[in-house]
């Protein structure tokens, strides 16, 4: 009897609008393929990138990385893909639960943007009011 090895571990990522699809297996060098592009391509400032890599601080291990992700701006797609990874980790290792839970990389930010109510200029601001 074959025992036959995971391929890839997927998991979902959101935050505000943005979707990451998440798949991740275990590899000899750490590479990241987002949207059929590099990491340093897509997310091209060192803050993002920073985002981006920040649950491997963590985990030990290197990991092959693929990564669709659609909607909302690109800081919330990196928030978004730091979620889905996050995610991604404790599946495969449970014991970095803890220490990803304490650095709020499990958390999902549930803050967006409010709608625009009838008869407002925005979400909340009024028009001026006059006494006549």
């Amino acid at each position: 009897m074959a025992t036959t090895k995971k391929q890839y571990t997927e998991t979902i990522g959101r935050r505000k609008t943005a979707t990451a699809r998440v798949r991740i297996s275990e590899a000899s060098k750490a590479s990241y393929v987002i949207n059929d592009k590099d990491l340093a391509t897509y997310f091209p400032t060192e803050e993002l990138q920073k985002i981006v890599t920040d649950p491997f601080k963590i985990a030990d291990k290197a990991y092959a990385v693929s990564v669709h992700v659609k909607g909302s701006g690109i800081h919330s797609q990196a928030e978004a893909v730091r979620h889905g990874l996050a995610r991604a980790l404790v599946v495969e290792d449970e014991s970095d639960k803890t220490k990803l839970k304490q650095e709020g990389f499990l958390k999902r930010d549930p803050r967006s943007k409010e709608r625009r109510k009838f008869g407002l200029k925005k979400a909340r601001k009024a028009p001026q009011w006059s006494k006549r």
